[in-house]
């Protein structure tokens, strides 16, 4: 009998939903070639196991350890061509995705990579910054700071010493797309790091991993490697050296400048800027820090140019968005697509719409920092501009569905309590504010709250926006103040709330 090949995913998320667990029941199945893929990013299919058929690969969805006759026997599999939630994507940074296994070196090769750091290689680096800034690329983090104008300043910056630093502390409560990337693509974002590294000329180079994700930190510690045996590290005129640094644990180590303080050994404190971390950074050095996703993003504009990356997407937002779904959708998993699709299209096309049983009361974008938005406003367009517009953010692409369930006095409490215990207690606005702001909220939520306390909530917002030294105190307020907003009967109602006199 001729061995079936099968496709499983080693991805995380894919383990969590039970394919480590189908891995092992068949692991002496002799019918059988199991290889272990990356992720194709539709959870709510996991475990999917993907065969290769005269056709191209066929997939059975949710499958247990006792479907594996109906596998080998191709009975009631799905072209993977005709899934509907991978069909109407825009796969360009996650296009190995599901295909490819994650730390084969010449499976990387074979699908396009290197070719954009063989590009780089052609040109000078001041043609590297131009091609960046044709390409119109925002960095994939909270900023959305165009990267081209970073690396300028970073490649003009004269020092003997320079430093690439991913940043890999990807702590937005919903967000799972750097994981993936370093667990299911991690030459891509060596690549994307080489090719920053030889346009700046920084000799050195830090993976700043989050503390919980291990998986990612050992698969990019063995890419790195790989690498280094390819001879990928030895530039022209020195070695480039490339590492792994595990973090703590800490969310505000996510902005940079926390970052770099924790990577120099010291606690992750925000630091006030000017100075940037292009001019003075790591060690007081030129750097470049950017995200995983960003940095993954860099390959293909240099292998297609960027105009082909200028030619997607909307007017102020370029190239593709990785959108990772989840709360109450029936459908959660990770989506790429061009900037533009309104919110309302990305819940139902890709969401399916509501988990069963569940009637939508709000989404939130951009972690425990974005805002939410009722149903009256999902036809917002998914881009930076139409969100700075509408005082939202996109954070790192991050989408939350709540339900009818939802308490939104309680999850309003919840962000601040968030802030209060994520606070580096650099500044006084976000050290003591959040905790404030939480204390109210209790109050309210106990049922002794006063209309007073609503005015008070708007005021330490409002202080809180333009005094915190970073993002996470001025931006702690807006999903309370959406809340309030877009929910305000629950804040004044009932056990919630008690009015004066």
């Amino acid at each position: 009998m001729k061995t079936a090949r099968l496709h499983l995913s080693n991805d995380t998320s894919s383990l969590a939903a039970g394919a480590g667990r189908l891995a092992d029941a068949w692991s002496d199945r002799p019918e059988i070639q199991l290889i272990r893929t990356s992720s194709r990013g539709a959870f709510f299919l996991e475990p999917m196991v993907e065969r290769d058929m005269p056709g191209g690969r066929e997939a059975w969805f949710n499958v247990m350890p006792e479907d594996l006759p109906r596998i080998v026997g191709g009975i009631g599999g799905t072209p993977v061509t005709e899934i509907p939630f991978l069909q109407q994507q825009t796969r360009c940074t996650f296009a190995n995705f599901g295909i490819t296994e994650p730390l084969a070196f010449d499976d990387y090769q074979r699908r396009g990579g290197l070719k954009g750091l063989a590009q780089a290689q052609s040109l000078s680096p001041e043609s590297i910054v131009e091609e960046l800034r044709i390409s119109r690329l925002r960095g994939r983090g909270g900023a959305a700071f165009p990267v081209w104008k970073k690396w300028q300043v970073a490649q003009q910056t004269g020092s003997e010493q320079k430093y690439v630093v991913a940043n890999a502390d990807e702590g937005d409560a919903g967000t799972y797309c750097d994981r993936m990337i370093m667990e299911g693509d991690p030459f891509r974002l060596i690549e994307g790091m080489l090719i920053c590294a030889r346009t700046i000329g920084a000799t050195r180079g830090y993976i700043y991993c989050r503390y919980e994700y291990p998986a990612a930190a050992r698969a990019v510690k063995f890419a790195i490697q790989k690498a280094l045996e390819a001879g990928l590290l030895d530039f022209d005129d020195y070695p480039f050296d490339l590492g792994v640094v595990v973090g703590a644990g800490s969310y505000v180590c996510g902005e940079e400048t926390a970052l770099l303080e924790s990577l120099e050994g010291r606690r992750g404190v925000v630091l006030a800027k000017p100075p940037y971390p292009a001019e003075s950074g790591l060690y007081g050095k030129p750097t470049v820090v950017s995200n995983v996703l960003t940095f993954a993003t860099i390959p293909n504009i240099l292998a297609n140019s960027g105009a082909w990356h200028a030619s997607l997407g909307t007017e102020g937002s370029r190239g593709t968005i990785a959108l990772q779904l989840g709360g109450r959708v029936k459908q959660p998993g990770l989506v790429e697509v061009p900037f533009g699709l309104t919110l309302h299209d990305v819940l139902d096309r890709f969401g399916g719409g509501l988990a069963t049983g569940s009637r939508f009361k709000a989404v939130q974008v951009g972690g425990p920092l974005g805002s939410l938005f009722p149903e009256s406003q999902l036809d917002i367009p998914i881009c930076y501009d139409a969100f700075a517009d509408a005082g939202a953010i996109l954070g790192h692409g991050g989408i939350v569905v709540y339900d009818h369930e939802t308490d939104m006095v309680e999850l309003a409490r919840h962000f601040m309590a968030f802030t209060a215990d994520e606070s580096c207690g650099k500044c006084t606005p976000c050290r003591i504010g959040s905790v404030r702001g939480r204390e109210i909220l209790e109050r309210i939520q106990s049922g002794q709250g006063t209309a007073e306390d609503l005015t008070l909530l708007s005021d330490l917002g409002a202080t809180m926006k333009i005094t915190s030294l970073c993002a996470l105190g001025g931006r702690a307020p807006y999903p309370v103040e959406t809340a309030i907003e877009h929910f305000g009967e629950e804040f004044r109602q009932g056990a919630h709330f008690m009015r004066p006199g």
